[in-house]
């Protein structure tokens, strides 16, 4: 059985969104890269295992988690790879005057 390769675009960052909504939607993508998903996996796992605090909360034990870090942050010139993917276009499309394809 064959498999299908889903075609990657290579994005570069030329200008930076002025509205929360638009950079939000930026970093969202930039964690869509491989190698960043990697590191994202690894530090969540470590999440779940170290520096979580346990205490009593209505009548049961209750863990409250650390915050997830944030491995990428959009910058003018930054460069990510995606999978153009259906569920993502929308979002490329949104925020596509601030980028230039590589």
């Amino acid at each position: 059985m064959a498999t299908a390769t889903v075609p990657s675009a290579t994005y570069t960052i030329a200008s930076l969104p002025r509205n929360a909504a638009a950079l939000k939607t930026l970093q969202r993508l930039m964690r869509l890269e491989p190698s960043v998903q990697r590191g994202l996996s690894r530090l969540a796992k470590r999440r779940g295992q170290t520096g979580n605090t346990e205490h009593q909360r209505g009548g049961r034990m209750w863990t409250s988690r650390i915050r997830a870090t944030k491995l990428v942050a959009p910058r003018v010139g930054e460069r990510f790879t995606v999978e153009l993917r259906p569920q993502i276009l929308p979002d490329l499309r949104s925020v596509e005057r601030y980028l230039t394809q590589a």
